[in-house]
């Protein structure tokens, strides 16, 4: 181990867990977070099971990485849900459900994370945007998604200029279409909505962007696109 510690939400599946195998690939120790998450036979992985949207789990994620660890150096806060309807469509459930994790989720772990990265005058904080947020589609509505992910980019710059000066950065990704391990890769056609490099990402380019930032202590505040191209083309 590096003695770093890394805290990814959403670590189950998909992005998350390829988050988590990137970072104890770098020799980091991890707490990775979900609704639904297996107990791992990785000793340098924590596994918390509980729902982001409660503030309570906050505390029982930084707990658990400080009694296993001792530290937190990163949080990742990857969780996130879509919902893609016409926006009259949407009911009290659904703007309960994408606000409580994308943004709830993210502001009451956030909130505590930083809190104990101040006490050590230094730490790291990502958000997973989505490019969803900045470029708009007529043909896949998504008003939530656009209203969570696009507070994520904006809590990213407020936060790393707030804490700067204390030794945090705070940077996202925004990830453009991206090719999950659970969807078949036919479920991808995507017509004339594929970015300008011509096919899906895949989760190992999120990954790298997000161990990219991790490796530039120069850089915050920073939205990295990794979209294929998509942002730049409109």
């Amino acid at each position: 181990m590096t003695g770093k510690v890394a805290i990814i939400t959403g670590g189950s599946q998909g992005i998350g867990a390829g988050l988590v195998a990137g970072y104890r690939q770098r020799g980091w120790g991890v707490v990775a977070n979900a609704r639904h998450i297996k107990p791992s036979q990785d000793p340098d992985v924590l596994t918390v099971e509980a729902d982001i949207t409660q503030p309570a789990t906050a505390e029982r994620i930084i707990d658990g990485a400080l009694e296993r660890f001792g530290r937190l150096d990163t949080l990742v806060n990857n969780a996130g849900v879509y919902v893609s309807k016409p926006f009259t469509d949407y009911t009290a459930e659904d703007y309960a459900l994408v606000t409580g994790v994308n943004l709830a989720g993210f502001f009451w772990l956030t909130q505590r994370a930083i809190a104990e990265m101040v006490r050590r005058h230094g730490g790291h904080v990502v958000n997973v945007s989505a490019t969803l947020a900045e470029v708009a589609n007529s043909g896949a509505p998504e008003v939530l998604a656009a209203l969570t992910k696009g507070g994520l980019a904006a809590a990213t710059r407020s936060l790393a200029v707030e804490y700067a000066s204390r030794g945090i950065r705070v940077n996202a990704v925004s990830p453009g279409i991206i090719q999950i391990p659970l969807h078949p890769a036919d479920s991808y056609a995507l017509g004339d909505r594929l970015p300008p490099l011509g096919r899906p990402g895949q989760v190992g380019d999120v990954v790298d962007g997000v161990l990219f930032l991790e490796s530039s202590p120069y850089i915050t505040g920073e939205i990295l696109h990794i979209d294929g191209g998509q942002i730049a083309g409109h």
